[in-house]
């Protein structure tokens, strides 16, 4: 009787990698970060007036023309100016906008429009370093831009306080913050129209509700409770004390509601981003 070998068993594939799994960095973002520098430095002027122009034309119209109107407002137990009231609230602002600015219309035209991303992972670059890139690079721009304004509002006296050498550092992390808030919208959309809900339904409320244009002792007790959390409001609690010669009165508690944000929003923008790559 012949004996029949049962033919071997294809091993199943191994399943693949999930996108939530931690992420995998290296140096390889530099070059990354050093190819937008490259390219953006041809139009850093135009860039730089783009950037400074409407938050000076907040600070100029509401600062100084409002400003006359409401004298001065409370802050804790200490009466300020509005005007730096005002400007340590738009500062934070300006970092919030420019670094989303950045992270969605910009890095979704490399990524979707002008497939820059797809050509940079040609070369042994990980999607992962990529993003990581995105997220510097668009802190870098939001940094850039503050440090600008923060020349101006220096230039006009709104304040001389040396503890805005702290505030630098602080603005540079929000940039980090809201950058990597923005690439999970950016890699959700389809389209440049997508990023007109991020812009309406989470940053406009958020520049309401944060304390910048008004004390947020103003608001109704539930709505200052859910404001106590928005990243903003922590940004603002943090770099507004500075800006009156203070320092802030409860840094850690807003230091670890920014670094919690920025991790967990850092992660989430990774995993959805891999998702859309497939990798």
């Amino acid at each position: 009787m012949q004996t029949v070998t049962p033919s071997p068993v294809a091993a199943a594939p191994p399943p693949p990698p999930s996108v939530w799994r931690p992420p995998s960095l290296s140096a390889r973002w530099w070059p990354v970060f050093l190819r937008n520098f490259l390219v953006w430095r041809k139009l850093a002027l135009p860039s730089l007036v783009g950037n400074i122009a409407e938050p000076l034309m907040w600070l100029v119209a509401f600062g100084y023309g409002m400003g006359a109107l409401v004298g001065q407002v409370n802050v804790g137990d200490t009466q300020v100016a509005y005007i730096l009231f005002l400007a340590s609230g738009s500062i934070c602002m300006s970092a919030m906008n420019a670094a989303s600015f950045e992270a969605l219309y910009s890095a979704f035209s490399r990524m979707h429009v002008q497939k820059t991303w797809d050509g940079i992972m040609n070369a042994p670059v990980s999607l992962d370093d990529v993003v990581l890139a995105e997220m510097l690079w668009a802190a870098f721009k939001a940094v850039f831009t503050v440090t600008a304004i923060l020349g101006v509002m220096l230039a006009l006296g709104i304040s001389h306080s040396p503890r805005l050498l702290v505030a630098w550092p602080v603005l540079l992390f929000v940039g980090v913050m809201f950058s990597s808030i923005a690439l999970i919208f950016n890699a959700l959309a389809k389209g440049y129209d997508f990023f007109t809900y991020y812009f309406t339904l989470v940053l406009t409320p958020m520049m309401f509700l944060s304390g910048v244009f008004f004390p947020r002792e103003q608001l109704p007790p539930v709505v200052r409770a859910i404001s106590d959390w928005l990243p903003l409001t922590n940004a603002v609690e943090l770099v507004r004390p500075l800006f009156m010669d203070q320092w802030p009165a409860q840094p850690w508690r807003h230091g670890v509601v920014l670094v919690v944000t920025t991790v967990a929003a850092f992660w989430v923008a990774l995993a959805l981003t891999r998702k859309r790559f497939k990798a």
